[in-house]
């Protein structure tokens, strides 16, 4: 399956993530906040990028912008997370992400919002 990158700052939440993730199959890389999701970039690119909104350092809109002025890094997609709704998410990333998931979410709808999202990347 694919390779893809967590970048959650909330431990308890990025561990579930990566468990069910690999659970279906997937190789699961985490990160913290977006500072060493840049790092964990450059160690295994992912096939995809599940992003927290909201993080210390360097937030998910900052993570995705830095993907985006990267042309190694700037077709991979992601998928946003957040307590808030997307209407608030789209003004401050707008353009920038491939998927979005409201905490508290449903984990059938983290695996049905990635498969989307690695099918339309192809």
């Amino acid at each position: 399956m694919a390779t893809i990158l967590i970048v959650e700052d909330e431990f308890g939440i990025a561990e579930v993530l990566e468990s069910v993730l690999v659970d279906a199959g997937h190789d699961v890389v985490t990160a913290i906040n977006g500072k060493q999701g840049l790092e964990r970039l450059t160690e295994k690119p992912p096939q995809l990028v599940l992003l927290d909104f909201m993080m210390p350092l360097l937030d998910g809109p900052g993570m995705l912008r830095a993907m985006k002025n990267d042309p190694a890094y700037r077709d991979i997609p992601a998928v946003l997370m957040s307590s808030l709704p997307e209407s608030a998410i789209a003004e401050a990333a707008s353009g920038l992400y491939s998927g979005f998931l409201r905490k508290p979410f449903k984990l059938h709808a983290v695996i049905e919002v990635i498969n989307r999202v690695l099918n339309a990347a192809g």
